[in-house]
């Protein structure tokens, strides 16, 4: 399989300042506009240049505080783009839209965040003192940056509940069962493991030889002079760590370069289990994926030295009715009502759709505004119209379709990248400079997602793909789409923005820029997770089993269990190694016993089904969609990439079922 291509601090939503300290952007940034509804014009084209040389011209007074890094690391004409943007979001925001309820919450002290972020990651059960499965097999998991990352925050907690009174807590040491001072997990080994799969008794990985198909390459220019450069999944970020950037701290002359040539280029290289996107797992997968991300991020930015905050969002009320400003998970329960399974909001669905049918090759699109009175008035028709299918769509101009996509995103009650953890981004952005660290540390935010924010995401990032793919016709490249999307996606919130939002305008342009042109594999999910999930998954079961024996009633119903096996109707159950049986209750050959070897993919099983049926034409389209599932055993679900060789992956689940069915879209 070969796939051509492949933070954003989400600042507005966390402030630590109070409402009555944030500055207003119209007083320190961006001068008054006309009240002109009308495109950009000649006009407002120098007015930009002007905030931008205000902002950059080291020789003029300087602002009423001090530029950061981020914003000297750019010159003000790659920044004109950006300033512009903000002055077209004031300009809307001018028309008489609602601002939304800020919900305030109370600063949380260094004992609450330690607490919350264990929840976060599925060991509230270290706080509430209870003996829970989940906890320890989590725990029984870990690697040795993970386990040292959680030991710090644990000993952070108690050592703040201790200094409150508030009650007493468990001693690290009573958790982790040491008896030295310096208390330790027992951790699982460092040494590479296969992706997807477990590191089997006195086995090395293997790695297959690589073709053409078996890597993601991750890169909008294949002719670009970029370096290439290989990522792996088989060993945790944090472990691959093994010396600090010494030049942390980003010199105030290094700058974000424009060109995508400057970018790096990455490739996966796949290994006898293929490569897993996000929407291969079971939901409950997914979950325990979260809570290991979070471990990971935190045990990944202590490894560079960073400090890894979690930042209270400003609670915003959203509306529970209505298309704009409504959270995601609302308009998903009342779309899929009339759509069952879809995953991202209808209306947002039919913008991109309408502007990738007429809107690609347009030049300027997304950067020329629609007029502001224009998009207001169609907004307010959308509402009434669009959930009876009678909007008119061939009304909506381009331009006015993408002031229509940029403000939904804005007006989410929740930002699109609404995980607590991406302001620290900004951080790791300002201080390493390597490419490949920024894009570990973003990939495992993404993993952090809520679901109908990771796919509304992807769906979004697809859509400005294209947009980059026909710079040749509409002129913008990636760093214009960059600077458009970034205040869009991560600075502006109503009317208001803080000085740090405004100072991190190059580093948030630059982040839209990774996501865009990474997107491929920020949506797969690193191996070393899904082998830390299967880990998890064995050690649950395992606990299960012994639990069971102290039951009388259990044994007794497993000894009946055993004497039904024994019967002669149940020997068609015994399979012999290497034999798997396959299921495809939509074929009309719907099982098949598949003797493995060393060089079968799933492919090659999939190719087997449709040849056994090619006889019935009238599911021959719908076969050649069809994947192989792995079901049970140590994984809830697992849709097989096409090129995972199936010998290794029984092996490394010798427990699981396999049913061939259509994957979800």
């Amino acid at each position: 399989m070969e796939i051509k291509d492949s933070g954003s601090v989400v600042l507005t939503a966390y402030h630590s300042y109070t409402p009555s300290r944030i500055p207003i952007i119209e007083q320190s940034f961006v001068p008054e506009i006309s009240s002109s509804h009308s495109p950009i014009s000649r006009k407002s084209l120098p007015q930009c240049r002007r905030i931008n040389r205000m902002l950059s011209n080291e020789s003029l007074r300087p602002p009423m505080f001090s530029r950061s890094n981020s914003q000297a690391s750019v010159d003000s004409t790659s920044m004109e783009d950006f300033w512009c943007e903000v002055e077209s979001i004031k300009e809307n925001s001018e028309q008489g839209q609602e601002e939304q309820t800020l919900l305030e919450v109370k600063p949380a002290d260094e004992g609450e965040l330690e607490a919350e972020w264990l929840q976060d990651v599925g060991l509230s059960t270290l706080i509430s003192g209870a003996e829970e499965e989940d906890g320890q097999a989590l725990l029984s998991t870990l690697t040795r940056t993970q386990a040292a990352a959680v030991q710090r925050r644990y000993n952070t907690y108690t050592q703040t509940m201790r200094k409150k009174n508030k009650h007493s807590v468990r001693d690290v040491r009573d958790i982790f069962g040491v008896n030295d001072s310096s208390p330790t997990f027992e951790t699982v080994p460092v040494s590479p493991v296969p992706s997807n799969g477990i590191q089997l008794p006195g086995q090395k990985p293997v790695w297959k030889s690589v073709s053409s198909n078996s890597c993601l390459d991750c890169g909008l220019d294949k002719d670009s002079p970029s370096v290439t450069e290989e990522l792996s999944y088989e060993v945790s970020f944090s472990e691959s760590i093994t010396v600090v950037p010494k030049n942390r701290e980003r010199q105030n002359n290094q700058r974000f370069k424009k060109d995508a040539s400057a970018l790096p280029n990455f490739i996966v290289r796949k290994s006898q289990f293929g490569l897993t996107e996000v929407g291969d797992l079971s939901l409950e997968d997914m979950k325990k994926i979260r809570n290991l991300s979070l471990i990971e991020l935190t045990a990944f930015y202590d490894a560079l030295g960073i400090e890894l905050k979690r930042n209270r969002t400003e609670r915003i009320k959203g509306r529970e009715n209505g298309l704009f400003g409504v959270p995601l998970t609302i308009l998903l329960e009342n779309d899929q009502k009339k759509v069952p399974g879809i995953k991202v909001p209808l209306i947002f669905q039919k913008l991109l759709l309408k502007l990738e049918e007429t809107g690609l090759e347009m030049e300027g699109i997304l950067r020329v505004p629609g007029s502001a009175s224009r998009v207001k008035n169609l907004r307010q028709e959308i509402e009434i119209k669009f959930n009876e299918d009678t909007f008119d769509w061939d009304q909506v101009r381009n331009n006015d379709a993408a002031g229509l996509l940029k403000m939904f995103i804005r007006e989410l009650p929740n930002p699109l990248f609404t995980v607590e953890y991406l302001p620290a981004f900004i951080t790791l952005v300002e201080k390493v400079s390597k490419v490949k660290l920024q894009l570990q540390a973003l990939h495992l935010l993404i993993m952090l997602l809520p679901d109908a924010n990771r796919d509304t995401a992807k769906a979004f990032l697809q859509f400005l793909k294209k947009i980059v793919a026909n710079e040749g016709k509409n002129k913008m490249n990636l760093w214009n789409v960059s600077m458009i999307v970034a205040p869009n996606v991560f600075i502006y919130k109503g009317k208001h923005a803080n000085q740090e939002e405004m100072h991190a305008a190059a580093t948030t342009a630059h982040i839209v820029r990774l996501l865009i042109k990474y997107q491929d594999i920020l949506w797969t999910v690193p191996s070393f997770l899904i082998s830390q999930v299967r880990k998890m998954n064995e050690a649950t079961m395992n606990n299960t089993k012994r639990q069971m024996i102290f039951d009388k009633g259990v044994r007794r119903l497993l000894r009946r269990k055993t004497m039904e096996r024994e019967r002669p109707e149940r020997s068609e159950t015994h399979i012999p190694e290497g034999v798997i049986r396959v299921y495809a209750p939509l074929h009309s050959k719907v099982s098949m016993a598949i003797q493995l070897n060393s060089q079968t993919k799933a492919r090659d099983i999939l190719a087997r089904f449709h040849c056994e049926n090619s006889h019935a034409s009238s599911k021959n389209t719908e076969v050649q969609i069809q994947r192989l599932y792995e079901i049970g055993g140590n994984i809830g679900l697992h849709c097989l990439d096409p090129d995972a060789y199936m010998l290794d992956v029984y092996r490394a689940n010798p427990q699981a079922e396999w049913v061939i069915k259509p994957k979800s879209s």
